[in-house]
């Protein structure tokens, strides 16, 4: 039944691809056909040399979405793993198949990370629906306008502005339920209130609260194992925010407040049940900018934001078997993140050439302090303990400075009989300050082949960081008295920053009410940071471990690795086919190996011991090892086709095809200590149906049925999905 499913998902698809694709241009009509980070200036989306999508405001009320991640998950070439799981639970995004804190994502042009994580990603279920006017989607390598970590794409979060002259507001409530005992209930309410000269000031308050599902699946075959389930994994979420500006043809002034708090019960990992586990995240987010057009050709811009983050994660005492002993432990880890930046630009724009200069100042900082209560009945007297651990010690920050500049060139600058062509390009250098400088750029030349269709090329490179994590964890494994220590902290201050080169080729073309897009792309990352164990080189790596006389341990760190390797294609289509039916699709193909070469490690920083890779148990000293395919990067297939049989009713289908994949498994027989193996996750395809209406001026209500087969799939390995789903929202806008 699943192979027909996948094979009707897929066929489908193709049969639309004939007439070949993209969805970016018909979203952009409605924004009046001009993007901005693609090129960190106006544009019009059919002449940008780049694979762009857009999701506007409207389309985020269409589609019925309940999270930012369920958004992203659809678009070509990404997959937000946690997008269909426990409402709370971490979702990660995958872009290309780039690693999960290789995607940059903006918030109003302002980068928002996790400094306390240990990659550095955020945690996009952090991301709320709220206050978005659309949200713009750059897929590959732009470090040249954003700098680290935009090796796989860009996504940038662009909030609301100045409505009509006096008061707007937008008001909802969604109420569902996605399985046995849960619910979910979220409330919106947006006000706006401008004046007829430009000034405005709105309000946002968003709140969500979710009882869950057991989030971990049974994936513990013994049957002595004492298994104690919490059959609910609530989460709590309120975020509010307040905007002021002032907006006219010249000057756009403005400054924002976002709080964001949310709560939420998790577990241990697959099926490490816990009900005393708990994480409580708050982030208080500070964006202002401001922009003045000097004349018709030359405009300048400030942008700015600082966001302090706090994660606690406590872990009370648990049950351990059935007579109700616990294990007399309480854990409390409190994570703590500031990020600051600044960028000043110029954009200078005459018929031919469109150009921007820029520079700024990002900086960050963590601090990470771990509590650990327990009863040591060795000790005499017994009795409670506890262990505590900091990083601030070694005070955890970096500044990077940089300066960019990227121009379009088009062949009109010398001849209007040349403008068909087009060339792209720029450069950024960076200067970090412990890794030191870099330079990033790229080209990208395009080639109008005829007034609706486009040809473009891009040579770019990338670079990604080290986290603070890395680079300072001060954890240092203390030996048996007696035995050899390497002496080194877990952190590396010698890290080197990932590095990239990406080449892609893509199409674009509308035909009548037909969008069509494809691309290819291939990108090679160089020094990717692994966390490896160290042994003892004096002992055979077939004998480590087997003596428990001695102590063959080294201790662990991170260190640059591997070299990684991803490629693929992608396709879309877009079509009006008339005022009733608008279809849309996307198919999304990706492979992806990793290169582990001995002549690359630091024995400076390994002692010359052996190295093990953690995400995989090779032993990398003795010969080069290469492994094919890479962890939740699957195919995906999207379909949508909406329909209006009268002018207040929407109908709308969706159905998404994810394809078998790898993810990852503890497995203690890789090696001494154990690592990371891989198992399969079985592909899957999900339909989902709904309903809009208009009730009155202004009033509408909506259906969501999603997950209408009740198809039991996997995401990640361990954890449940949402099954069979129903969502009902009354929205009232004036």
């Amino acid at each position: 039944m699943k192979k027909e499913k996948c094979f009707i998902a897929v066929s489908t698809f193709l049969c639309l691809s004939m007439s070949v694709s993209a969805q970016d241009s018909l979203k952009k009509k409605e924004l009046k056909e001009v993007v901005i980070t693609a090129t960190r200036s106006e544009q019009d989306p059919n002449d940008v040399g780049r694979s762009i999508s857009v999701i506007t405001s409207e389309e985020i009320k269409r589609s019925g979405a309940t999270s930012v991640a369920e958004l992203l998950t659809v678009q070509e070439g990404m997959y937000a793993v946690g997008a269909g799981q426990n409402p709370g639970l971490t979702s990660s995004i995958f872009t290309r198949g780039a690693n999960s804190n290789q995607t940059v994502i903006l918030i109003d042009g302002v980068r928002i990370t996790d400094p306390s994580a240990i990659n550095n990603a955020i945690d996009v279920s952090e991301l709320s629906l709220a206050n978005i006017s659309k949200i713009e989607i750059v897929r590959g390598s732009h470090s040249t306008l954003y700098g680290s970590a935009a090796i796989g794409g860009v996504i940038n979060i662009i909030t609301k502005k100045s409505e009509k002259a006096g008061l707007s507001a937008d008001v909802s409530i969604l109420g569902g339920t996605f399985g046995n005992n849960t619910s979910e209930i979220s409330e919106n309410v947006y006000l706006n209130y401008a004046l007829k000269n430009g000034l405005y000031v709105s309000a946002e308050l968003y709140n969500t609260n979710v009882q869950g599902m057991n989030a971990t699946e049974d994936t513990v075959k013994s049957t002595t194992a004492y298994k104690h389930s919490d059959m609910s994994d609530d989460f709590d979420k309120l975020d509010w925010l307040v905007k002021a500006g002032f907006n006219n043809k010249k000057i756009d002034v403005y400054a924002s407040f976002k709080q964001t708090n949310q709560f939420t019960e998790i577990d241990k990992g697959a099926y490490r049940d816990d009900d005393n586990y708990t994480l409580d995240f708050k982030r208080n987010l500070f964006t202002f900018g401001a922009s003045y057009k000097v004349n018709e050709k030359l405009s300048v811009s400030y942008i700015g934001g600082m966001s302090d983050m706090k994660r606690i994660a406590i872990d009370d005492s648990s049950r351990i078997n059935s007579n109700g002993d616990n294990d007399r432990q309480y854990v409390k880890n409190t994570y703590k993140g500031k990020l600051e930046s600044e960028e000043l630009q110029a954009n200078y724009k005459i018929k031919g050439l469109s150009a921007v200069v820029g520079g700024g100042v990002y900086s960050e900082s963590m601090r990470i302090n771990t509590s650990l209560y327990y009863y040591n009945m060795w000790s005499f007297p017994a009795g409670y303990e506890e262990i505590k651990t900091s990083v601030d010690s070694v005070d955890p920050k970096s500044t990077t400075g940089s300066i960019f500049m990227h121009a379009d060139i088009g062949g009109e600058l010398i001849n209007d009989k040349y403008n068909w062509l087009n060339l792209s390009g720029g450069l950024r250098y960076s200067d970090h300050s412990i890794f030191g400088s870099n330079i990033t750029y790229e080209i990208n030349p395009s080639f109008k082949i005829t007034e609706t269709a486009l040809l473009y090329m891009t040579y770019s490179t990338g670079y990604n960081a080290p986290s603070l994590y890395q680079l300072y964890d001060p954890t240092a494994y203390k030996p048996w008295d007696g035995q050899p220590s390497t002496g080194l902290n877990r952190g590396n201050k010698k890290l080197n920053p990932e590095t990239s080169k990406t080449f892609e080729v893509g199409f674009k073309q509308r035909i009548n009410n037909i969008e069509l897009s494809a691309a290819y792309y291939k990108t090679v990352v160089e020094n990717v940071i692994e966390y490896v164990y160290l042994w003892d080189k004096n002992i055979g790596t077939d004998t480590l471990g087997q003596n428990w006389g001695r102590d063959d341990y080294r201790g662990d760190t991170y260190i640059n690795a591997a070299s990684m390797t991803t490629e693929g294609v992608e396709l879309g289509i877009s079509s009006k086919i008339s005022g009733k039916i608008t279809v849309s699709a996307n198919l999304s193909l990706t492979s992806g190996k990793l290169k582990y070469t001995k002549e690359n490690i630091d024995t400076a920083q390994t002692g010359g011991n052996h190295v093990q890779i953690y995400s995989n148990g090779s032993f990398i000293n003795d010969k080069d090892i290469e492994v094919l395919g890479l962890s939740r990067r699957p195919n995906t297939a999207n379909i949508s086709l909406t329909y209006r049989p009268i002018t207040i009713l929407m109908l709308r289908a969706d159905v998404r095809y994810v394809g078998g994949r790898g993810d990852v498994v503890y497995d203690p027989a890789l090696g001494p200590y154990g690592a990371l193996g891989t198992v399969n996750v079985k592909q899957y395809t999900l339909l989902d149906l709904s309903a809009n209406v208009k009730i009155w001026k202004g009033l509408s209500a909506g259906l969501r049925v999603a997950n209408v087969l009740d198809e039991k799939y996997s995401e990640i390995n361990g954890f449940r999905t949402r099954g069979r789903s129903f969502y009902l929202n009354v929205r009232y806008s004036l």
